[in-house]
This record gives C-alpha cells, structure tokens and sequence, in this order.
C-alpha cells in the first residue's frame, strides 16, 4: 500500500485491476502480486529490519519472510514503477524513469530483482516498508492466496503511475474518499481491500502510519450463520455488509464466481432475497 500526504490528509495509491486478470478482476485493490522462487535471492545490499525481524510480525520462516519482502518490492516496481532502493542503506533513488527497460525486464522475468539491484549497484530498502495485515483467501474460493500486506510512503521525487498490463485505472485517493464512492457504487472491493483502507482512515499523516504497528492476526473469512443466515465471516464484517452496494459485482468477478451471492449479503440471481445487514 503506497501512501503518501495530501491537502486532505494520506492518500494511498489504487488500482482497478484489469478484466482478463484471473482473480479479481475488475476490483479496486493496491499494487501486488505473488512471490517468485527467485524473490529470496538477494544476499547483499540489504538495509533494514533483517528477515528474521519479519518473520517474526508475519508468524513465517525466515527464508518465506525474506522472499514476501522482495516480493513487496519487486510488484511495487513492475506494477507502479516506485522502486523501493537506493544508491546506499539511506537513500533511495529520486527518479526511476531510466530504469523502464530494467521494469519491463523484470516483469517480463528476462532478469530477478537481485540480478537488477545488484547490476545498478543499489540497495534494496526494507526499512521504508512496515508490516501491516495478512488475509488468507476463504477455503470456498478455488485460487486462494495467504496475503501478505505491506504499508511505504511514495519515494520524494518518484511517481507512481499505471503502466502495467494488470491494471486498467489508477488514482491517489484519500481512504475516506475511495470509501465514500465504493458506498455509491462507482468501484469495488473485496472485504481485505475494504478493511486495510480503514485502517488507514484512522491516520492523519503518513508519519503516524509509520509509527503505527498494528497486531498481525492471520484473518480467514470463513462462512457461518448469523440470525439464521449465512454470512462471510471477518473483523467488522457487519458494517462492510451494512454499506456494500451491490454484492452481485462480487460475484460476477473472477475469483468470486463461485460464491452464492446470498453468502456475501446481496440477491440471489434468482431474485430471492438473502440480505445480511
């Protein structure tokens, strides 16, 4: 989650993710990915918290933490093109735009993360990012991820922007605004989306943020009954329902195909009602 601090107070950095995307497309979510078998690769040039450090705030081994941090790093760079590193252990690099060539590299796994740190001689920066969430995806779900979430401010002098093929709109917003159009019914997203942006909302600045450091408790949605109805199961999850416009978007989106749309608190398409607020 990139944020940074706007007239109105943190803005953090959104994306809707693109319609051919195997799992949640057409949602608004941060910028992310999965964790490649070379993300654990760099041996040097490392500044910050060690992996055992993560480790330890995400409950995983060591080698699994080093690799959620590269991996943090690397989606960052390939899906936005904020690069996380610098020429030495406190500083970053104020201009990415003479590294496109090396992004599409990158995405396009011609060169790993480490190859491409190493090469320019710079160091990754653990430091500039903080531990902030884990959701795991609900066992009903056929693609399921253990999801990792990271919190950094943009870089001063970078710029994030939407040059990748995973996404198809991007815009800074502050938490409260991206809230406001999801109740109206202008995007939407998934309940872990909709639960980090709230969090988020609670800060005033990008520095309080940083200082925060909030309690890592693995989250997975599982379906129950409530009042004799069932319902997905997380933190708050009666006031997600409560101002969820239209659950049938959830449904429609890969990666929710195969949810009764009941489940979530909306209609059925069969025109019953099996509303959850």
């Amino acid at each position: 989650m990139l944020v940074r601090d706007g007239a109105a107070g943190p803005e953090v950095f959104l994306q809707r993710r693109a319609g051919a995307m195997e799992f949640a497309a057409g949602m608004t979510a941060f910028p992310g990915g999965r964790v490649d078998s070379t993300d654990a690769e760099i041996e040097i040039g490392w500044a910050g918290p060690p992996p055992a450090w993560w480790g330890q705030r995400y409950g995983v081994s060591e080698s699994r933490a080093k690799a959620l941090v590269c991996a943090a790093v690397r989606e960052t760079f390939e899906e936005c093109g904020v690069l996380l590193a610098g020429p030495t252990a406190d500083t970053v690099v104020a201009d990415t735009t003479g590294y496109r060539g090396e992004r599409q590299r990158i995405e396009s796994r011609e060169v790993t993360l480490a190859q491409f740190l190493a090469q320019e001689k710079l160091v990754l920066r653990a430091d500039l990012l903080r531990p902030w969430a884990r959701w795991i995806t609900p066992t009903v779900e056929r693609r399921r991820y253990d999801t990792h979430f990271f919190v950094a401010v943009l870089p001063s002098g970078q710029r994030a922007d939407g040059a990748t093929s995973e996404t198809d709109l991007v815009q800074w917003s502050t938490p409260a605004a991206a809230l406001s159009t999801w109740k109206t019914g202008e995007h939407v997203l998934l309940p872990p989306t909709w639960s980090q942006l709230t969090s988020l909302g609670a800060y005033s600045s990008t520095e309080q943020i940083l200082a925060a450091d909030p309690p890592i408790d693995p989250i997975q949605p599982e379906f129950g009954e409530v009042d004799g109805k069932k319902l997905l199961k997380f933190p708050d999850n009666m006031r997600y329902f409560a101002e969820l416009p239209d659950a049938s978007r959830l449904v429609g989106s890969k990666g929710m195909r195969d949810t009764d749309p009941s489940l979530l608190g909306g209609s059925r398409p069969d025109g019953g009602s099996d509303a959850a607020r």
